[in-house]
């Protein structure tokens, strides 16, 4: 198989001022300093699971935007895909905001460093529904997919940061 990405940590600066702003009150040291960085479960798989960087409650109705502390330096022709871990789809009714999370190989190098976010509801149907993930656990998985341009593609744009910032 072809070795076409790397997973790395954003710096501490950049994790605290993230995760602070969705989690205020948190130890982000400590949770920076146990960061595990996505890693395939068997030789198999063809997901790379990102575990909670602490316990994480998604409950019924409700959104959380979870700062990783990762990025993904990504060769050219590639895209990082991220979806929810099936348990949390199949027993809770959690999954991405966005459906699908798109990490394109230059959202690298944005201001945020390229720091992989990922926002889930818990769409649950019984009221008060809660879901729980560890910390350390597996909430979500990403896989690298190629892709290819169309011939007559000239397109030079610069990107600097995500959510929607290809279109601006």
């Amino acid at each position: 198989m072809e070795r076409i990405a790397k997973f790395e940590k954003v710096s501490f600066e950049q994790f605290e001022k993230d995760w602070l702003k969705n989690f205020p009150g948190t130890d982000a040291k400590e949770i920076y300093d146990n960061i595990v960085l996505p890693q395939r479960a068997t030789s198999g798989s063809t997901g790379y699971d990102f575990y909670a960087p602490s316990k994480l409650v998604f409950e019924q109705g409700k959104s959380v935007l979870v700062p990783t502390g990762i990025r993904a330096k990504i060769n050219d022709g590639w895209v990082l895909s991220i979806y929810p871990r099936s348990g949390l789809g199949f027993e809770h009714r959690c999954q991405l905001d966005n459906t699908v999370g798109i990490i394109d190989s230059d959202y690298y190098n944005s201001s945020n460093e390229g720091h992989i976010m990922i926002k889930i509801s818990c769409d649950a149907h019984d009221s008060g529904h809660i879901a729980e993930v560890g910390a350390g656990d597996g909430f979500a998985q990403g896989i690298f997919t190629q892709f290819g341009i169309t011939v007559d593609d000239n397109t030079d744009g610069v990107r600097d940061g995500g959510f929607g910032s290809t279109t601006k």
